[in-house]
């Protein structure tokens, strides 16, 4: 790739500032002031561990959100973006990772939403559809028809799509959130010559992403948010060292507090309960080789989009893998089968627990008792009875508050919302818990109370999978860990091998190792021959 700096550095009077920007939502302290300033022409990489707060930032740049302190300057005087309509007609465009597009509307309707070209009223879709076969063509992809539905494309193409829309605004400045996590080499190469052109015509981008070799490549500057705060801004994005900016990404203001380990780990010679061999899922991740034994807490560390939630959900059977084997007890599952997992032994509680995992407007015992009403039929009728007292054993030994076991669940904490689908597998007695963000969205406290409740669960032998993107949560909590990067397992050892300064440093690298080096001579190597 082009190693040349993409845009420019000059001083000179920012085209963007933030200043001491904080934003509070309920119990939650995102941004506790942040600072930013962004000049024309420059590609601006805003670096940040996942909740260090980047997605709030960009919503409140993007008009989404309102900054409950702070200022924002736009060429000079002071303005308020009220909502995502002012930021556009400033010039700001925003491309999200999660893209806003409309399934079923066409292309060049998605592209000019809200801004359709018309004649006295009357719409010219013939001269939408012409603008954006060119913004497409631009863009690399003149393949892509304007009059397709979006539903029909790849999420490679979707985001080429949400990129015409932000240069069909004649945006002034760009935020690209993640803009590569979907695309392959080439796209990115397109992506890069993009970004360079309209570099060249003094556009600003804002550029998220956590791969630093990508940083490098296209960026000009570099600010770093931890914990909601600016820790470091105007890095010069090629020649600061690696090392300094995973420094500058890492610590926390919580404390996270971990039962111990036990004393004798599971047996290296003991046979795995669960066993995966060369998984794949087209589009999300490839050959992954993975095995827990009884008693064990294994870990995924990974970022967003790496693959980490699809492996779950294979393993689980809510996605059926287009290559590889999942065996429990020696005993292979069948592929894309939920039923047969459950009934198996395993259980997961997905990382949406309100949209995946709970019935929000049903009571926390119907919550819990879903997965085994069998136990509770009686001639052909539900026990109401019998599923409130199982319920209710389960919540008490659990703490779940408020303890009454006919209250709606959507009322609970998160906290409390977590350990009713925790409860839910408790009641099966299941063999293998799938853990996907099992703290996300919980308070300090009642994250301890879960990692306490993990880790009895191991000790009486339930094999434990989970995904985090806390890095310390991992570590603090599994017995051995998998780092996961572009989908792929790129390292594995002991977690007590391991730091989060390695972790992040294997996952930014993105590439197989031969194993994370260590002082122990114990690490699993599963990818021998493999660049380090």
């Amino acid at each position: 790739m082009n190693d040349e700096p993409t845009g420019r550095s000059a001083a000179g009077t920012p085209l963007l500032e933030m200043h001491g920007i904080v934003k509070t939502f309920p119990g939650v302290r995102a941004l506790g002031g942040v600072d930013l300033d962004v000049r024309a022409g420059e590609v601006h990489c805003l670096l940040g561990q996942n909740g260090a707060g980047k997605s709030t930032l960009i919503k409140v740049l993007a008009g989404a959100h309102q900054p409950d302190e702070g200022t924002i300057t736009w060429r000079g005087e002071q303005v308020s973006l009220s909502d995502p309509q002012a930021a556009m007609s400033l010039g700001i465009a925003t491309i999200y990772q999660e893209l806003d597009l409309v399934p079923g509307l066409t292309v060049a309707d998605n592209i000019f939403l809200g801004r359709e070209t018309a004649r006295f009223g009357i719409t010219r879709p013939a001269a939408a559809n012409r603008t954006a076969a060119q913004l497409l063509t631009r863009l690399g992809h003149p393949e892509i028809r304007p009059t397709v539905e979006v539903s029909a494309l790849s999420a490679a193409q979707q985001q080429m799509v949400s990129m015409a829309r932000a240069l069909s605004q004649d945006a002034q400045l760009i935020i690209m959130d993640e803009p590569s996590a979907v695309l392959d080499n080439e796209e990115v190469e397109r992506l890069f010559g993009v970004i360079r052109d309209l570099s060249a015509n003094d556009v600003a981008v804002v550029y998220i992403s956590h791969r630093l070799e990508e940083i490098r490549q296209v960026g000009d500057r570099i600010t770093v948010l931890k914990d909601g705060r600016t820790v470091a801004t105007g890095l010069p994005a090629r020649d600061t060292p690696t090392r300094e900016v995973i420094t500058l990404m890492t610590g926390r203001t919580i404390e996270y507090v971990f039962p111990e380990r036990r004393v004798a780990a599971p047996s290296t010679t003991e046979a795995p309960l669960l066993e995966v061999e060369g998984l794949g899922l087209a589009g999300h991740f490839d050959g992954v080789d993975l095995s827990v034994r009884a008693g064990e807490i294994v870990g995924l560390a990974g970022l967003v989009g790496s693959g980490r939630s699809e492996i779950l959900e294979s393993i689980y059977g809510a996605r059926r893998p287009t290559a590889g084997t999942v065996r429990l007890g020696g005993k292979r599952l069948r592929a894309g089968d939920v039923g047969s997992a459950v009934a198996a032994g395993i259980g997961l509680a997905p990382e949406e627990r309100k949209s995946q995992a709970l019935l929000l407007d049903d009571s926390v015992y119907r919550n819990i008792t879903v997965s085994s009403l069998s136990r509770f039929a009686r001639a052909g009728f539900l026990s109401g009875g019998a599923e409130r007292a199982a319920a209710r054993a389960q919540t008490e030994s659990l703490d779940v508050r408020p303890a009454d076991v006919t209250r709606i669940v959507r009322t609970l904490s998160g906290g409390n919302q977590q350990k009713v689908v925790l409860a839910r597998w408790l009641l099966r007695d299941c063999r293998v818990l799938l853990l996907d963000e099992p703290t996300r969205g919980v308070d300090v406290g009642a994250r301890s109370e879960i990692y306490a409740l993990v880790r009895t669960l191991a000790d009486r032998g339930v094999a434990v999978v989970m995904v985090s993107s806390e890095i310390p949560e991992v570590l603090g909590l599994a017995d051995r860990v998998l780092v996961i990067a572009d989908g792929r397992v790129v390292a594995e050892a002991p977690a007590d091998d391991l730091d989060e300064h390695r972790v992040l440093d294997l996952i930014m690298q993105g590439t197989p190792h031969a194993g994370a080096p260590s002082a122990s001579e114990s690490m699993t190597r599963q990818h021998e021959g493999d660049v380090a």
